[in-house]
């Protein structure tokens, strides 16, 4: 088949093209083909010879004529001059000290000629223009280069490497389309190829797998690009959309443990009480979904996404406790088991006293496992305080079901780690972690546990209903009574960003803590002007010790500090053994610090809006009055609109939505932090594409949920190998 071709056997590949080609995931002909461009640069078709003007940059595509070389101001100078004709006119191009050009171009090749267009002696030409041979056109392009028909988008610029260019990916693309496969599929005598059924492009207008690829990569206009991208888009979440409904529709199938605790219930309803605070009305709603769930008999998948500080941890224990006072079915001792799952060992220390704080009145045991070690509450010496316990020894606790919380980092997901009864688990900060470790900690029992994914990054709904499709939503978009709103201000100016250092010194000065967020770690290279202007942790945290804060303790954080570091400064930041921490973004999703209340982001235009928020969330654990000031250097309109949006909008659910609105969603998840390529992310935008892409994977998934009939086969094809390489 064309598609799983190695590019080794279609090219003669240098020992550096394999190796770059490699380096960019590009191996086969079907991975070179869904290279996508990243956008179109001068017109394809390029400006008509007619209407150049002298003074003007231009680009041309024609053919060459009349190229030699020659010597010009009395035979002193070696040149190489010629002609370019399109179907309108034709110009001269001269090459001064370049007559190797004339050989270089074969007579009547087909170029692209780029350069400044002059007058010389009343006769238009091009002086020492860039000229590359563009060979053929691609099959289906037009039978002319010019005139009706002709390419008018732009030429496709690629995500390159050294080594690998556009024009390479232009001329390798050339030589796939005019293979006998590829002409098959064009004609459609290979029938079995396209991962969209027939049925549904028809019914949303969706060119086949062959058409779309072409205007993909060489369109004529710009209907083509478009409607070849509302394709593309349109098959990543389909699939997407057709995983997320399998899953559902295999879980639907699993038995789980039966907890039935009504949330009106006596003791669900004094343990809510204990918290010392009543829950808003959207934890309320939520700890109900959940324990209807709990009474179903089939495993819970939820997701409950909340703002910081809007009450997930308490509905996490809420609903805990509704686990861990259920005895196992058929059994008069014991009881259900909770995993919790945190991205980072000091996040899993403070869940841990939480629930101790929580649970301390009940019969109950609470593990704590992480890289570093184990903890067991209560102490059999202090039974109000926890005591470290051996690895082995806690283990053999979990196994046998003594200890019915465990809470933990990824050591939780280790093999050694085997639970008796484990009826719940929850994931905090899930997108930290991948499916398939989610599904390690949700798979350690014969019996499926029920599952609660919690997150405090703001999602809009239509990547929620991509990327979450297989989960039920729970969203908390209320604040617990009390909580003070941040006062945020957007410091544009030298006098700006001195108001923000005079409120940090004024709440140092009464004993609180400070974040300052810079974009980089290092120092930029000098050389590369558009980075100049963004601030490093490093040299900022320097600079302010330096010049600012001379008598604060001021510490850094970073990404590529060592794990162990990380943890011993924030650890140090908790303890106020630090009164300023200057890092990234790294605290993005961080530990609970309520002494920090103050939180300056320098370039704040280099983060999203919701990125922003996170950050901003940071600093809202405590009792005092919370503020956050985001400077930037930039004085762009686009800009500044953008930041106010983050001084005015109610929580990070509309941030979200505006900043997919505003920036795009390929700039508001940087680093592919969700696993979907730029044109899906761009489908995101476009509600009616995912819930259509929905609704088919849901019909599609009734009548056929492990895609065993025989007309689903390339469909079952493409799931498992999606799967293969996303799990790698």
């Amino acid at each position: 088949m064309l598609f799983s071709t190695p590019l080794s056997d279609l090219f003669r590949l240098t020992p550096q093209q394999g190796s770059a080609l490699q380096k960019i995931g590009l191996q086969t002909v079907g991975e070179l083909l869904y290279h996508f461009p990243l956008r179109y640069g001068e017109s394809a078709s390029g400006k008509f010879i007619r209407d150049l003007t002298s003074g003007e940059q231009a680009t041309i595509f024609g053919k060459v004529t009349s190229l030699k070389t020659s010597k010009s101001f009395r035979g002193r100078m070696p040149m190489a001059e010629g002609f370019i004709e399109d179907d309108t006119s034709r110009v001269k191009v001269i090459w001064l000290h370049q007559p190797y050009i004339a050989k270089l171009i074969q007579p009547d090749s087909l170029v692209k000629v780029s350069g400044k267009v002059t007058d010389r002696n009343g006769v238009l030409a091009f002086l020492n223009p860039e000229i590359e041979s563009i060979g053929v056109l691609p099959v289906n392009i037009g039978k002319s280069l010019f005139g009706e028909g002709a390419p008018t988008v732009g030429v496709p610029v690629y995500s390159e490497t050294k080594g690998i260019t556009s024009r390479w990916f232009f001329h390798a693309l050339q030589r796939i389309f005019k293979t006998k496969e590829f002409q098959d599929m064009v004609s459609n005598e290979a029938t079995d190829t396209d991962p969209i059924p027939s049925a549904i492009r028809e019914r949303y207008k969706l060119p086949n797998l062959a058409t779309a690829l072409v205007w993909m990569h060489a369109p004529q206009k710009d209907s083509d690009a478009e409607v070849a991208r509302k394709r593309f888009a349109f098959e990543e979440v389909f699939f997407i959309q057709l995983k997320n409904q399998q899953t559902r529709a295999l879980q639907a199938k699993e038995k789980s443990f039966i907890i039935d605790k009504p949330a009106a219930s006596v003791g669900v309803s004094n343990f809510i009480e204990r918290l010392g605070f009543p829950l808003t009305e959207a934890q309320q709603k939520s700890v109900e979904d959940i324990l209807a769930d709990f009474a179903k008999g089939q495993p819970m998948s939820r997701l409950l996404e909340g703002d910081v500080g809007s009450g997930k941890t308490a509905v996490a224990a809420v609903t805990s406790y509704a686990a861990v006072t259920t005895r196992p079915k058929g059994r008069v001792a014991g009881t259900l088991q909770v995993g919790y799952m945190a991205p980072t060992e000091i996040l899993a220390r403070q869940h841990f006293e939480s629930f101790i704080k929580l649970f301390r009145h009940m019969p109950i045991s609470i593990g704590l496992i992480t890289g570093n070690g184990c903890r067991k509450f209560p102490s059999k010496i202090n039974p109000n305080g926890w005591t470290d316990i051996s690895r082995s020894q806690f283990l053999k606790w979990v196994a046998n079901g003594e200890i019915a919380v465990v809470i933990g980092t990824h050591a939780l997901i280790q093999k050694s780690v085997k639970f008796k009864d484990l009826a719940y688990v929850i994931i905090d900060e899930q997108h930290r972690f991948g499916t398939a470790q989610r599904q390690k900690l949700a798979r350690k029992h014969d019996v499926t546990p029920h599952l609660l994914s919690m997150t405090a990054t703001p999602i809009p709904r239509t990547l929620a209903l991509t990327l979450y499709g297989d989960l039920d939503l729970s969203i908390l978009d209320q604040m617990p009574a009390g909580r003070k709103k941040v006062l945020t201000e957007i410091a544009g100016t030298i006098g700006q960003r001195e108001k923000a250092y005079d409120r940090m010194r004024l709440e140092l000065a009464a004993g609180r803590q400070c974040y300052v967020i810079c974009p980089r770690i290092d120092e930029p290279d000098p050389d590369k002007e558009q980075s100049i202007l963004a601030k490093s942790v490093k040299e900022e945290a320097k600079r302010l010790k330096k010049d600012v804060f001379k008598d604060s303790r001021i510490d850094i954080l970073h990404s590529k500090m060592k794990p162990a570091e990380k943890e011993a400064t924030m650890e140090r930041f908790a303890k106020h053994e630090i009164d300023i921490l200057v890092a990234t973004s790294v605290v993005e999703v961080g530990v609970n610090v309520p002494n920090a209340n103050v939180i300056l982001i320098e370039g704040g235009e280099r983060f999203g809006l919701s990125q922003l928020h996170q950050l901003r969330g940071r600093v809202i654990r405590g009792t005092h009055q919370p503020y956050c000031f985001v400077a930037t250097e930039s004085k762009s309109d686009k800009t500044v609109e953008r930041l106010k949006a983050l001084v005015t909008a109610k929580n990070g659910f509309e941030l979200s939505e505006l900043d997919l609105q505003m920036r795009g969603a390929g700039e508001l998840y940087v680093g592919k932090q969700w696993g979907i390529s730029d044109v899906a992310m761009e489908a995101i935008k476009n509600l009616k594409m995912v819930e259509a892409a929905r609704k088919e994977a849901q019909t599609l998934i009734a009548n056929d949920p492990t895609l065993l009939k025989p007309e689903n086969s390339l469909l079952a094809h493409i799931l498992k190998t999606r799967e293969e390489n996303h799990f790698e």
